[in-house]
């Protein structure tokens, strides 16, 4: 079954949205909004194309080597924004795009 084949990388793939919700929510706490403004879009962006690749995956659809290939590339940009940031909600969410991102690249290739 295809959710369980690829188990990890839709655990990953959520536990990124909920790391990009939490992070843009707590941006917008920050003293300086202005600054943390290309995280905030970052983390929408990164919530949405994660929910996409899980549900994709989740359906076995035919494009979900495509999605989480686009995925891997949001996630990536994502952390290494959130990773320029010292709060520690931009660091929790660098580390879940960085494993969304290795998850993803590993299922777009396959395995």
């Amino acid at each position: 079954m295809a959710h369980q084949k690829y188990a990890s990388c839709v655990e990953a793939c959520n536990a990124c949205a909920d790391a990009c919700d939490h992070c843009s929510t707590a941006c917008l706490q920050e003293p300086d909004i202005k600054m943390m403004a290309r995280c905030i879009a970052l983390d929408i962006d990164c919530a949405a194309i994660c929910r996409l690749a899980a549900g994709c995956m989740a359906r076995d659809s035919e494009f979900a080597k495509q999605v989480c290939q686009l995925c891997a590339t949001v996630c990536e940009a994502c952390g290494d924004e959130c990773a320029k940031h010292q709060n520690p909600h931009c660091q929790e969410c660098a580390q879940a795009c960085r494993r969304c991102a290795e998850e993803c690249r590993r299922m777009s290739a396959g395995g």
